[in-house]
């Protein structure tokens, strides 16, 4: 049977969030039934709200960050039970048959990944909606086990801005003694140097701002450059293995290249689009340095990361907000006025005065 839920969703580009009901599918036999406990706040849900890329459809209830608690499963499923905490990021399916797919690697499915809201589901054809709500559901081969040990709160971003940064770190093979870089300090980049600097890394942090010095290294990084400076940018010439570039507009990414090692890399997770100004491929030819890009996690890669994350006790840093607060929120979020994540505590739903209880239809 259908259900009936509550949300917060954007009617048009132009429409702020506002209480929002609609009708969650009829379970499938392998399918996971959570609660929605906690949902991150991700930049590109204000994108995608706002038809930044282009290509939202709506009403959109956006939310790919949750954290939430089992409460039904389908007759298939053999990894949950109800009562479980568990969680679901980014995508909800994939065609699971592409040499992506077999290989762990879902987020580049050569059909398409089913993102977790402003997608379409390959079964009914229907959009999918987001975690701002009361209630998600998904197959069990797309939903997280959270392992004992992480702060609830705290785990909802790892499920976007962690995997976003530890999967280059770990496809580029960082381990004790790599050298690490990590261009802008907002909520992809804390959780960058969170994990470089448990996996053994030197890590510094490339900033405009002096003021950012204190905080860089209270999350684990060793040295903080100044991008501007250039006798600090000469001081790292050929210093690093890697560079994670987490600054999701453009900007000049070629003083940065001279920084890299011979076969030193620079990945984007942060922008979308084109790079502004252009690439200068000296550096890049006369050092065999590239430049990458790389985009989530697979599942399983997202389930090493969650387990890691619990065993070196690491979890985003986050100011936790009402339902309510959503778009005051975005609009904080547009200035970076946020330290380093936003999370909603989804128990605020049940606040508003329109709100239905989940009911099946």
């Amino acid at each position: 049977m259908t259900m009936k839920v509550l949300g917060y969703a954007a009617q048009s580009a132009e429409a702020p969030l506002a209480p929002f009901e609609f009708t969650r599918r009829a379970p499938r036999p392998d399918d996971v039934v959570l609660e929605i406990l906690y949902c991150g706040v991700c930049h590109s849900d204000l994108h995608q709200a706002r038809n930044d890329w282009g290509f939202s459809q709506y009403p959109i209830v956006p939310g790919h960050e949750i954290i939430g608690r089992v409460t039904a499963v389908g007759s298939d499923v053999k990894k949950f039970k109800p009562g479980d905490l568990a969680g679901i990021g980014c995508m909800v399916d994939s065609c699971r048959t592409c040499h992506p797919c077999r290989d762990g690697l879902e987020q580049y499915c050569l059909e398409g990944c089913i993102q977790t809201y402003n997608g379409i589901d390959r079964h009914d054809g229907e959009f999918t909606f987001g975690g701002y709500s009361q209630i998600i559901l998904a197959s069990q081969d797309f939903v997280l086990r959270l392992p004992e040990g992480l702060d609830l709160k705290g785990a909802a971003p790892l499920l976007c801005a962690g995997i976003t940064t530890w999967s280059p770190l770990r496809h580029w093979n960082v381990d004790k003694g790599s050298r690490v870089a990590v261009v802008g300090l907002g909520g992809l980049g804390h959780m960058a140097i969170k994990l470089a600097h448990a996996l053994g890394a030197d890590v510094t942090l490339f900033t405009r701002s002096p003021g950012k010095e204190e905080d860089a290294r209270r999350l684990g990084a060793h040295h903080v450059v100044l991008s501007e400076e250039q006798s600090q940018m000469q001081q790292v010439a050929g210093h690093f293995d890697l560079i994670i570039d987490t600054v999701p507009y453009a900007h000049d990414i070629n003083p940065y290249l001279s920084t890299l090692k011979i076969d030193g890399t620079l990945v984007f997770v942060g922008l979308l689009g084109e790079v502004q100004p252009a690439v200068n491929t000296v550096p890049m030819i006369m050092g065999r340095r590239s430049v990458a890009g790389s985009c989530i996690g697979g599942i399983a890669e997202t389930q090493e990361m969650l387990d890691f994350c619990a065993k070196h006790h690491i979890s985003a840093d986050v100011e936790v907000i009402n339902i309510q607060e959503i778009n005051e929120a975005w609009e904080r979020m547009l200035k970076s006025d946020v330290k380093y994540r936003f999370v909603i505590d989804m128990a605020s739903l049940q606040q508003g005065a329109r709100l239905a209880p989940v009911t099946a239809a």
